[in-house]
């Protein structure tokens, strides 16, 4: 039987416990709306997309002083064309309007950035901010996250089963900054684009499965009313006084504002509930999270805490540890890059593993060819497989150590399993040099310290 969740302004503990564990289960999905996006301006802290309309009716020769107050971007698009302008010219303006300008990425989707239990990510904005601000939260800064972006006109759903994701996703779903008319700025565009979501052809099915079978937390949306209930409506895909197992949260400055939607949850979506204010419900989500997280941690002193995989960006830092592997051995890996990188080392692979092409092959070739070190990774699957792209990285591997002067170290294989190191099919290079065990790919406390000392110049 399911339990009804009624409306209420805030939570109670038992709520707030709920909602951080369908999170550490990974069944929370966030959409994030234009309340977060304030950014500091000239004039001090602004809503982006107020700050938007303005530059944009500047841009287009538009007169604010005549439109409703605060500017909206559909307000300066109509009047633009009331005055015989073209449409397409409102997206060529915009996006030049925020390739002039850099901003920081607010406080509340860094914070949202952090839970690392979010793995997908869905915006109802077309700006840069979110996949910023997940980059420079979880990647270091490089572009690794990624970006998929949703037009009526080019169906784009996620790659793959939200379980098998290797890194962060972020989804516009209203379309993504361009210079086409590929993203909702005015009223009109949203309503093509809702008509294209609920089409049977145009609906990103992957996504949309998602939505349905998970946990929602819309932050800073600014839906009006009828576009709530249809937002609402569609993502769950059936009538919303049914019972289901998953309900929302609007976390917004409006929502309890409007006394007849709000009635409507009442009545009819009675596992939504609302709570007012986006930046403060991400605060207080965060510093809750935050406290579980160090909570866990203290928890497991008797043994080292798992350390959380990762995935590498997709271009390599400078000075990295070059990891190569057969694709079947990922687990381990991941587990290996996940300590050295807690032991304070930069590591790279390649995680799409596009082998062939040759492109490819000099990204690879030239990645080898700056490393710091190369980590070979030996096991059961590179003894069957005799022939697969690993070991032409290992030959470029093999064909660099020429070069370096006699006691110098660049290659440390490793072995994940039993593999006797005399029955290995390896390099003759690799023979010679010590092979350290990590089953499984857990590295040895002394293998970690060897290697911040061949970074820090030491040789052990």
């Amino acid at each position: 039987m399911t339990v009804a969740m009624p409306v209420v302004e805030n939570f109670d503990e038992d709520a707030w416990d709920d909602l951080l564990n369908y999170i550490e289960e990974r069944r929370v999905i966030p959409i994030i709306g234009p309340d977060l996006l304030r950014v500091q301006t000239d004039h001090g802290l602004r809503p982006l997309y107020e700050w938007l309309a303005e530059k944009l009716a500047a841009r287009l020769s538009v007169d604010p002083s005549v439109l409703p107050q605060p500017l909206t971007l559909n307000d300066v698009v109509c009047a633009y064309l009331g005055q015989r302008g073209r449409r397409e010219e409102a997206y060529t303006r915009l996006r030049s309007i925020m390739r002039e300008v850099d901003f920081e990425p607010p406080l509340a989707l860094r914070q949202l950035a952090q839970i690392t239990d979010f793995d997908l990510y869905i915006t109802t904005t077309f700006d840069p901010l979110l996949e910023k601000a997940v980059n420079l939260e979880r990647y270091g800064g490089q572009p690794t996250a990624d970006v998929i972006a949703y037009a009526p006109n080019r169906v784009a759903d996620l790659p793959t089963e939200r379980s098998q994701l290797q890194r962060a996703v972020v989804y516009h779903l209203l379309g993504r900054l361009s210079a086409s008319p590929t993203y909702v700025v005015s009223d009109e565009d949203m309503l093509e684009f809702i008509c294209a979501l609920q089409s049977e052809h145009l609906t990103p099915a992957k996504l949309f499965h998602e939505l349905e079978h998970n946990h929602l937390l819309l932050i800073g949306s600014d839906f009006s009313n009828w576009l709530a209930r249809l937002f609402l409506r569609m993502a769950k895909r059936k009538r919303l006084s049914d019972p289901r197992d998953v309900g929302e949260v609007f976390a917004d400055d409006h929502t309890m504002k409007d006394a007849r939607l709000v009635a409507f949850l009442q009545q009819v979506s009675v596992r939504t509930r609302v709570y007012g204010g986006a930046e403060a419900f991400v605060s207080d989500l965060h510093a809750r999270w935050t406290r579980r997280q160090g909570g866990m941690a203290a928890s497991s002193s008797a043994g080292a805490a798992p350390q959380r995989f990762l995935p590498p960006s997709r271009e390599m830092p400078e000075h990295a540890i070059f990891i190569s592997y057969a694709r079947e051995d990922l687990p381990a890996v991941q587990r290996l890059k996940a300590a050295m990188d807690a032991a304070g080392l930069t590591t790279w692979f390649d995680l799409d593993r596009l082998e062939g092409g040759d492109d490819y092959d000099r990204k690879i070739r030239a990645n080898i060819a700056r490393c710091s070190f190369f980590v070979p990774v030996i096991s059961a699957t590179t003894q069957r497989r005799h022939e697969a792209y690993f070991r032409r990285e290992w030959s470029y591997a093999v064909d660099r150590s020429l070069s370096i002067a006699e006691g110098g170290v660049f290659i440390l294989p490793v072995c994940i399993d039993d593999t006797l190191e005399a029955s290995a099919l390896v390099p003759d290079k690799f023979r010679a040099l010590h092979i350290t065990r990590m089953p499984d790919g857990e590295p040895t406390p002394e293998f970690l310290r060897r290697l911040k000392d061949l970074f820090s110049g030491r040789r052990v």
